[in-house]
């Protein structure tokens, strides 16, 4: 008997459902979010890794890396771009264990980080979430 299988998710992929999602977030979250740019790689750097003190590599689904608006100036002059990391791997398996949809993943994903951009609690954050 020989099965078909149908290739993971690639980062493309998965980067085209962030960007489906992006826009399905709420529009005062999305607004303030230009400045930040939104890569998939499959997992996180070694130095993340280590920083984080991370078991596994599959424990981070996404990383927000910048500096939030929260703890920033007006005035402040930015030397790096503000940046959202999605980890593929780790998100196809939590997506895999979950039986979530992978845009729900995502989403998901994307609206925590944001949050952090923000500098909001992960209480505001399931809120945000719960609502839409």
């Amino acid at each position: 008997m020989s099965g078909t299988t149908t290739p993971p998710p690639s980062a493309a992929d998965i980067e085209r459902i962030a960007d489906r999602e992006y826009r399905r977030i709420p529009a005062f979250l999305r607004d303030n979010v230009d400045p930040v740019m939104i890569r998939v790689v499959d997992f996180p750097s070694d130095d993340v890794q280590e920083e984080m003190e991370l078991e596994s590599p599959y424990e981070l689904l996404g990383l927000y890396q910048g500096v939030s608006l929260d703890q920033s100036g007006v005035g402040d002059v930015r030397e790096d771009v503000d940046m959202i990391f999605l980890y593929r791997r780790p998100l196809l398996d939590y997506w895999i264990e979950t039986g979530d949809s992978l845009e729900d993943v995502v989403r998901h994903v994307l609206i925590h980080e944001i949050g952090h951009h923000f500098g909001l609690s992960d209480e505001d954050m399931e809120r945000i979430e719960a609502a839409g």
